[in-house]
Parts: C-alpha cells; sequence; structure tokens
C-alpha cells in the first residue's frame, strides 16, 4: 500500500475524524448535565436525595473547571456522570 492509494487516505481521514469527535468540546454533554441537575432542584432532590444532588453538583463542578482549563475528556466525563447523578437524585424525589 503507498501512501498515495485512495485506501490509505480513507484509512487516514477516518482515522483524524475519530480523533477530532474525541478532543472536542463537550457542548451537548455540559448541557445536558446542567439542565439534569437544574431538574433535580426543581424535583426538591434537595430534600429527598440530598447527597445524590450534592454529588451532581460537585461533578458538574468539576466539569467546568476541566472545561475551562481544556481538559474536554475529563469534562466529558465529569459531566456524564453528574448528569447521570442528577437523574437518580431526581427519581428518587419522585418517588
Amino acid at each position: 500500500m503507498t501512501f498515495r492509494s485512495p485506501r490509505f487516505l480513507l484509512c487516514c481521514v477516518a482515522l483524524a475524524g475519530l480523533l477530532s469527535a474525541c478532543a472536542g468540546v463537550p457542548v451537548q454533554e455540559m448541557s445536558d448535565a446542567r439542565q439534569a441537575v437544574e431538574a433535580a432542584r426543581q424535583a426538591n432532590a434537595q430534600t429527598y436525595a440530598p447527597e445524590e444532588l450534592q454529588a451532581a453538583e460537585n461533578l458538574l463542578q468539576r466539569a467546568e473547571e476541566a472545561l475551562t482549563e481544556g481538559y474536554y475528556q475529563q469534562a466529558r466525563e465529569d459531566a456524564e456522570a453528574a448528569r447521570e447523578r442528577a437523574v437518580n437524585a431526581q427519581a428518587k424525589s419522585s418517588r
């Protein structure tokens, strides 16, 4: 396989696309986490699931700090964890 073959170029383009997708700013994940935390607050999670809500808020704060510092993968992971904890807090509050 040469460096100019269509197969090689296609592989390079695909690899570049995958790498750029991983390194992108986690805008959607941050938005989802913020909305989930707010929904948990609206469901009175501070009364019914205070530990779960606090964990979600802490993770969201860590995600925001990582985002500010340019650590997008860490921000994405923390935002996803924050959303999950907030959803759990809201579910506990709705019982």
